[in-house]
């Protein structure tokens, strides 16, 4: 049996956290930057199905081969970092200086990949800004319009949907990365962790790495999305949903049921 008890999962989550967050600065921001490439990968991976199927829920199923390769190199990743590392903290293996280190270096770290390969990606899906009529690229730049301008348009009672899509998504988020625990073999980490991570983009939920690519980069293929509405209307709100359900409804409440110290 390769399955790993709650309880032991939980201190090993705890030691996870405690050791994210005392990591050398070069280490957070070279993981750091390989899980939002990643992510971006994934996410064109998702979309191009997505168009070449027209079933979104074909793109879903796909878009978890990304946080496979961030899980099983142990990439760092800021979104997963909101449920572990404050686990960490509860149980005094880390301190909360070590949790802003963490959550501040490896959010920095996330952004730069995933404009790196946003980058990339207008390079090569564009051919160098040549052609702009592609399918993929009407997809990402509706997918970020919806992300931006749509909660812009409602409003307050939009800022209330971003956050609670973003809520919600990340409890899924932070699941995958204690499922993804869940067994010593690789094939077994791989199928707990895609259960979440394919039903949080299914339901087309906010998650703030994988915004951190769609919207820049629905930005550089000219959809009339500025920075302002990219930070205020997604990236701040859903920052913000995405640490209050990862630690509420992942870290804290499965630290209260099953860590016991010693």
């Amino acid at each position: 049996m390769d399955n790993i008890k709650p309880a032991q999962l939980v201190k090993d989550l705890v030691q996870m956290g405690a050791a994210k967050a005392n990591l050398p600065l070069k280490d957070l921001l070279i993981r750091g930057f390989l899980s939002g490439a990643f992510l971006g990968y994934a996410t064109v991976l998702a979309f191009t199905t997505t168009v070449q199927t027209g079933l979104g829920v074909a793109g879903a199923l796909l878009f978890p081969v990304g946080f496979s390769m961030i899980v099983l190199l142990g990439l760092e990743l800021v979104t997963g970092n909101f449920a572990t590392v404050p686990m960490a903290v509860m149980s005094k293996e880390a301190t909360g200086r070590g949790l802003g280190y963490n959550w501040f270096w490896v959010f920095t770290a996330n952004l730069a990949g995933s404009v790196f390969f946003g980058s990339l990606f207008f390079l090569y899906i564009t051919k160098v800004g040549h052609t702009y009529d592609v399918d993929v690229i009407q997809r990402v730049i509706a997918v970020a319009e919806d992300k931006t301008l749509v909660y812009k348009e409602q409003g307050a009672l939009g800022m209330i949907v971003v956050f609670v899509k973003a809520f919600l998504c990340n409890w899924m988020v932070t699941l995958g990365v204690v499922l993804g625990m869940a067994s010593t073999s690789s094939l077994g980490k791989i199928v707990g962790l895609w259960l979440p991570i394919f039903s949080f983009f299914a339901l087309g939920l906010e998650h703030s790495v994988v915004n951190m690519f769609v919207i820049p980069t629905a930005m550089m293929l000219k959809a009339p999305i500025s920075a302002g509405d990219w930070w205020f209307w997604n990236q701040i709100p859903v920052t913000i949903g995405n640490i209050a359900g990862g630690f509420i409804l992942t870290g804290y409440l499965l630290h209260k049921t099953y860590y016991k110290k010693g």
